[in-house]
């Protein structure tokens, strides 16, 4: 399988749980700017959408948004840990806050990394809305050590590599101290680890 990333980007959460699974993938860094990949081939060839990530199975067959490949590489390998058996109100669960992540912390965080981005906008985030969303991550991380439960899952994933923005935006997560000690777990997974090597530039 080829996954066509961006360093750091959303698309580091694949990366994370093709290495829980083992799975075998190579990674291709993208110009998103120039929509462009290392041999000057179009970007847009591979995925008409012009973001990352997208996933070319082996047959050919291309899977875009990390909320889909995640859960993909996950079935695929027969992971239930990572994200419970079709059915299951456990899966639910992982995939309501797959869902979260997406739609809330996502969506609330990518505004701050465009330099377009009105000012009034950027302080509304900073100072209401991601608070509010930072907030409702925190109060689950107080009753159970990962979003939907005690074991990590690809929800976690997800949210981990949103959350590392903070860092990047000068954001600090201090105000909630779930938050950052759920971070300092996850960092210590192998998989976690080895994903932020293959992202560097």
């Amino acid at each position: 399988m080829k996954l066509y990333s961006l360093p750091g980007a959303c698309s580091t959460a694949c990366q994370i749980i093709l290495l829980e699974t083992g799975a075998d993938f190579e990674t291709i860094k993208v110009d998103l700017k120039e929509k462009t990949l290392p041999d000057g081939a179009s970007y847009l060839d591979i995925n008409p959408k012009g973001q990352v990530p997208a996933l070319v199975l082996d047959d050919g067959t291309v899977l875009t948004e990390a909320a889909v490949i995640l859960q993909y590489v996950a079935d695929k390998a027969g992971r239930t840990d990572l994200l419970p058996a079709s059915g299951s109100i456990e899966r639910y669960q992982v995939l309501s806050w797959v869902n979260y992540i997406a739609t809330e912390l996502h969506k609330t965080f990518s505004p701050l990394l465009r330099p377009f981005t009105p000012e009034a906008y950027t302080e509304q985030t900073r100072t209401m809305l991601l608070p509010r969303v930072l907030g409702r991550i925190n109060a689950q991380l107080g009753t159970t050590p990962y979003l939907a439960g005690e074991t990590f899952s690809i929800a976690d994933a997800y949210a981990f590599v949103i959350l590392s923005w903070a860092r990047v935006l000068d954001f600090p997560l201090e105000p909630w101290p779930g938050i950052i000690s759920y971070m300092g777990r996850i960092a210590e997974r192998e998989a976690v680890r080895e994903a932020y090597k293959l992202v560097r530039p």
